[in-house]
């Protein structure tokens, strides 16, 4: 009951785009999904100003074969229009994270690490030139300016220990990307203590949307 006194902190009428992006594979009794609605209900998805994408990686997303790395490594001006065809979802979901302010990524995890989906969204979204670029043998992201929030679920895998092999790998490819502004909402170990568990990430996920109001209060002051 207590979330649905909540009010959205993100002023109204500012000019964002949110990307919500959810890779858990139930749409129904989902905590991710649950707790990525409060997520961008709190930074004012349904307030004037604010465009909310979802993409729902339950729907479906191509994976990276032979072909595709082809098409990718073939310069623009080169490729066939099989080519393009190809990198057409890749070309989208970029587009999406390029449009994005802020990133919302709500993943279970699945036996130590991220579920096969975003795993594959990643790969599409990681491309050289567009969202990365290597200088000097060293990567420099390009989608700088953004916020990303993590919540991360898991009955029995605990964040931050040695069998987590997904909190620490997301982080990663967000600074890979150039998103150096990441929070990872901890929602682990609901098999032990579910209520409490999610309560904790209420709390934490209140606090980082509270956190992305006021730089956008900074930012629109500093204008």
């Amino acid at each position: 009951r207590g979330q649905n006194k909540r009010k959205a902190v993100v002023m109204s009428g500012t000019n964002r785009t949110i990307l919500r992006v959810d890779a858990s594979m139930r749409r129904q009794k989902s905590v991710s999904r649950m707790l990525a609605d409060e997520m961008v209900s709190l930074l004012g998805a349904r307030q004037p100003g604010i465009h909310l994408i979802n993409r729902d990686l339950a729907a479906g997303v191509g994976i990276v074969n032979a072909a595709w790395i082809e098409a990718e490594r073939t310069f623009e001006e080169n490729r066939t229009p099989d080519q393009r065809a190809l990198l057409t979802q890749s070309d989208a979901l970029v587009s999406e994270l390029q449009a994005a302010d802020d990133l919302v990524i709500a993943t279970p995890i699945y036996n130590f690490s991220v579920p096969a989906a975003l795993k594959a969204w990643i790969d599409l979204i990681c491309r050289d030139n567009i969202t990365f670029v290597y200088e000097n043998d060293r990567p420099r992201g390009l989608l700088a300016n953004k916020r990303a929030t993590v919540i991360i679920t898991s009955g029995g895998t605990m964040a931050d220990t040695d069998v987590d092999y997904a909190s620490n790998y997301i982080r990663h490819i967000m600074e890979f990307i150039g998103i150096m502004d990441v929070s990872v909402i901890d929602v682990t170990g609901l098999a032990k203590n579910r209520r409490k568990v999610i309560a904790d990430a209420r709390r934490e996920i209140a606090i980082v949307s509270e956190r992305s109001a006021n730089s956008q209060r900074n930012l629109s002051v500093a204008e």
